[in-house]
């Protein structure tokens, strides 16, 4: 099974850059990027900080393919 995400639509449709992203959560914007692309798996306090940014459930943003 493969981690995927929906970080990028998510992010996207609530308005936000990498970047504004990024900085709310406490990570660099190469950190984001590479969660997009699935070559990074986010940490679980990661995966969570994120969730919570962007007022979604856990396992709505990440799931597994």
């Amino acid at each position: 099974m493969i981690l995927k995400n929906n970080l990028k639509e998510v992010r996207q449709k609530k308005g936000l850059t990498q970047e504004e992203l990024s900085t709310n959560v406490g990570v660099s914007r190469q950190t984001i990027i590479s969660i997009e692309r699935y070559r990074y798996k986010p940490t679980l306090e990661l995966a969570l900080k994120l969730a919570q940014k962007l007022n979604m459930k856990i396992e709505k943003l990440f799931y597994f393919d």
